[in-house]
């Protein structure tokens, strides 16, 4: 019996002869004809002006982040439900990261604990480089408040969404928000370029900047000439043919993983003390379905549904533990409410992945309604 895991690549034949044209095309690294093809489709399924690949999510956070200026003496305020990396690209900047809690409903940042955190901020004249709002598990964040609220604060806004290609906040696709936003294409996404990142934007200036830097800073003369210290940061050709092969697919993709977040839901609807995170956003691009249980209510522990799952080779993981309980940030400046510790011991999330087979999505639903039934 195979190991059924989380969100694995979702990959065939298709991108394999796109990578297979790049290699053949001489274009093999560092960049090529499918890195600008990459770019200029992205953003213009994105809607934005400008489109950088690169090697990871992470970097393309890094060099947003020094596209407004971030540096040492600085505050990056960000959700403390959240992958490191958004901690980490704050921190490479020299600048301080500020945890703020979330809203229980969907994890995304708690808009009303961010705006009395602005007010407070601007008080104290604090010195803010950027707000970074995270896209939880392909549900946006509420841009509609959020982005008003760091307008008046005088903030930009990098939007954080890693998780969440494809997924649409009124109107509006995930990575079009605020001065620039951020994907990832590594190997659990909804998409994947086995490693991979982009960074968006409509500012021209931010853009040609963060290539610039993603190419070790070289000056544009013959001979090697640095004046500022750059990174290799840019996307091969090859993984971006790959890229391109995926992004061809991604409805097909996300339609697959609302199939199984919609199985799920009716296998939890006549559960009480359990609920989907984020079910009510309809621009959801259900990248991770995540359960929330009540304990108290359901009379079991998600612990004990994942050690169960884990019995039958089943894939889960617990919902990403808060930056502020991580020992890398202990004393880090936070504003909680206890909201982001209840999810970590309470959420759970199972498997979601596009390419999951209809026998293998059989096989969790009845082993978790095995679980249930003993319960």
């Amino acid at each position: 019996m195979s190991k059924v895991y989380l969100s694995p690549p979702d990959v065939g034949q298709l991108e394999e002869s796109y990578a297979l044209a790049a290699i053949r095309s001489g274009w093999v690294a560092p960049l090529g004809p499918d890195v600008d093809a990459f770019e200029s489709e992205l953003a213009e399924r994105i809607g934005t002006s400008y489109a950088v690949a690169t090697s990871s999510g992470t970097a393309a956070l890094h060099l947003a982040l020094l596209g407004v200026g971030a540096g040492p003496g600085q505050a990056v305020v960000m959700p403390t439900l959240t992958f490191a990396a958004t901690a980490n690209a704050a921190i490479y900047t020299g600048a301080e990261p500020i945890f703020v809690d979330c809203d229980p409903t969907t994890g995304n940042i708690d808009v009303d604990l961010l705006e009395s955190l602005l007010d407070r901020l601007a008080a104290e004249q604090r010195r803010v480089a950027a707000v970074v709002p995270v896209d939880m598990f392909g549900v946006c964040a509420d841009y509609d408040r959020l982005l008003p609220v760091c307008e008046r604060a005088g903030y930009p806004v990098i939007e954080d969404a890693a998780e969440a290609l494809g997924a649409t906040r009124s109107g509006r696709a995930a990575g079009s928000f605020g001065r620039a936003g951020v994907l990832s294409f590594n190997g659990n996404k909804i998409m994947t370029t086995s490693g991979g990142g982009m960074l968006l934007t409509d500012d021209a200036e931010l853009a040609a900047r963060a290539r610039y830097l993603a190419t070790q800073a070289r000056q544009p003369v013959a001979h090697y000439e640095h004046t500022d210290i750059g990174y290799n940061y840019r996307l091969s050709n090859v993984l971006a043919a790959i890229g391109r092969a995926q992004l061809s697919r991604l409805d097909g993709m996300i339609r697959r993983r609302h199939e199984l977040r919609d199985q799920y839901a009716k296998l939890f609807a006549a559960c009480p003390g359990v609920r989907l995170l984020g079910d009510a956003d309809p621009g959801a691009n259900c990248w991770l379905t995540t359960i929330v249980v009540e304990p108290e209510i359901a009379g079991w522990r998600p612990g004990e549904l994942a050690a169960h799952l884990a019995a039958q080779d089943i894939e889960t993981r617990p919902v990403w533990k808060p930056m502020h309980l991580q020992p890398v940030h202990a004393g880090a400046e936070t504003v909680l409410t206890g909201a982001a510790e209840r999810l970590f011991a309470t959420g759970l999330t199972l498997p979601s992945g596009s390419a999951m087979p209809e026998h293998e999505g059989e096989r969790v639903r009845r082993a978790i309604d095995e679980f249930l039934s003993r319960r």
